[in-house]
């Protein structure tokens, strides 16, 4: 798309969306720019049906996923008055806002480092998958700013008491930590490993119908904030619609007549 971010389109029906940030001179780092491309990029994918888009890839070309904020971008920041500060970092949060609602599940492939607004990257991907040597960390203090634009989407993820422990000081930690923590899910040795493991993810998000894969990502979101009589309601309403509609008729028929389901690829387990 640019000299900023490349978006490809792989899979059955290029119903996969790979999307790159290609700024690997400075660790693909953030500015005012990458910020707009990613949220113009996300909105539009958002807006595509679920046979047309069915998962998305986010990646950084070059040794690292994402090192946070480009430095000539935060030095022009630090001479902004309060107001200007306000109207960039609310950027900064509709971009990953836009990401956290994105309708399919979105694959974060991490190698290097993911600092600062990397972190929250990782946190608004509903799969983060890491090569064993990826360092992470909210390394905001140490440049006397603050984790505060990502703090929603990063509690949510790994919880009050990480984020309590992980925030103030700004260590960098190992993709260990980091999957014990909840930020990582899966931890592999090597690129190729790496490029295997987001495969294998994707390949299990094709074998679920798409528009239950939307649905049951939908649902985390859904329930979060409802107390137990509101969510009981809720998700009895959501799963009678589900069991309506033609692709879980479909999903049931192929069980019964022991075979794949039309929307799954051949390889499919």
């Amino acid at each position: 798309m640019s000299d900023l971010l490349r978006l490809e389109r792989t899979g059955p029906g290029d119903a996969v969306a790979r999307v790159t940030l290609t700024r690997p001179d400075v660790h693909n780092a953030f500015n005012a720019s990458v910020i707009a491309e990613l949220r113009a990029t996300f909105a539009a994918l958002a807006r595509e049906g679920p046979t047309d888009l069915r998962a998305v890839v986010l990646a950084g070309a070059g040794p690292s996923f994402c090192a946070g904020a480009d430095i000539d971008w935060m030095r022009a920041a630090m001479a902004l008055d309060v107001e200007g500060n306000e109207q960039d970092a609310m950027a900064m949060a509709e971009m990953f806002e836009t990401i956290d609602t994105c309708p399919v599940p979105v694959i974060a492939r991490v190698q290097g480092a993911a600092l600062g607004g990397g972190m929250g990257l990782c946190a608004v991907a509903d799969i983060v998958i890491a090569e064993a040597g990826a360092k992470f960390g909210f390394t905001e203090t140490r440049l006397g700013i603050l984790p505060a634009v990502i703090s929603p989407f990063v509690i949510a993820k790994i919880g009050e008491s990480n984020a309590r422990a992980l925030f103030p000081g700004g260590r960098r930690f190992d993709a260990i930590r980091a999957q014990r923590i909840g930020l990582v899910h899966e931890v592999v040795e090597g690129e190729a490993a790496l490029d295997a493991a987001v495969d294998t993810a994707i390949t299990d998000i094709l074998a679920a119908g798409p528009t239950a894969a939307r649905g049951a990502k939908a649902i985390v979101r859904e329930v979060r904030g409802l107390g137990h009589g509101a969510s009981k309601w809720h998700t009895a309403r959501v799963i009678a619609r589900q069991r309506t509609s033609d692709e879980a008729q479909e999903g049931f028929r192929a069980f019964t007549e022991k075979r794949k389901p039309g929307w799954a690829p051949e390889d499919a387990e």
